[in-house]
């Protein structure tokens, strides 16, 4: 693993954003596994500003997002569509047909997630799976089990989850307690994979993630299998290092 640490929140967005754009520059119809939550917004801020310099060009890259809540409308400002919209798809060129997410509102979700991972074989894989780490080792939505989820799936979220999830939300109440998420399976099959973590409420997961045994119970220490993955730290998440 090539883990770098940085001084603070700011200079990792700039760095996760090139490194973004920088796949795209090397290939231009890249296909981009992508990420929700407060964790990517300053890198997907820094890639909105390098296609406004013109220094990138999206119009060939397909983006496959990694879950999506169930029976949340897409237009809720909480859903991960309206997420993605408003934080990154609408400040750059790429075509609205390029752009794929799971459906948690469908009438067979069990048939959506097979249909989303054909999607994903379609497109020739992902290049590039861009990850945050949850405080109890989860990525995507896969929480800690007994086992490895492996392919795109329902799931029920942790009370942790959904407690670090209310904060978006306007009570407890409200949040969701399914989604709909890539398995790892499907995220170990990204050819490369960029994790960004930041806070010392990371810190034991990260630590788990790099050093601990590989277990379910830590879905991301599965990801000391993959050939090459980057992490990009702040000191609080590096901190047991």
């Amino acid at each position: 693993m090539n883990v770098l640490i940085y001084e603070n929140e700011q200079q990792i967005g700039i760095a996760a954003g090139n490194y973004m754009c920088g796949q795209v520059l090397q290939k231009p119809d890249s296909v981009l596994g992508l990420a929700t939550g407060s964790t990517p917004l300053k890198p997907y801020s820094q890639m909105a500003e390098l296609y406004k310099k013109g220094v990138v060009d999206f119009s060939k890259v397909k983006t496959f997002n990694l879950d999506e809540y169930v029976n949340l409308d897409v237009k809720d400002k909480n859903s991960y569509h309206t997420f993605m919209h408003e934080n990154l798809f609408k400040h750059i060129n790429i075509p609205q047909e390029n752009i794929n997410f799971l459906n948690g509102n469908s009438d067979n979700l069990e048939k959506e997630c097979k249909e989303y991972e054909k999607r994903i074989k379609e497109a020739g894989g992902i290049d590039v799976q861009l990850l945050g780490i949850g405080s109890n080792g989860h990525i995507a939505f896969n929480e800690p089990a007994d086992c490895f989820q492996r392919w795109s799936h329902v799931v029920t979220l942790k009370e942790s989850t959904v407690k670090d999830n209310s904060r978006f939300f306007n009570s407890i109440e409200e949040v969701p307690t399914q989604a709909v998420t890539m398995g790892i399976g499907s995220i170990m099959q990204a050819k490369k994979i960029l994790i960004i973590a930041l806070g010392e409420k990371k810190a034991k997961a990260i630590k788990q993630l790099i050093d601990g045994n590989v277990t379910p119970q830590c879905p991301a220490s599965v990801l000391q299998f993959h050939a090459n993955v980057t992490l990009m730290l702040d000191k609080g998440a590096a901190s047991l290092l």
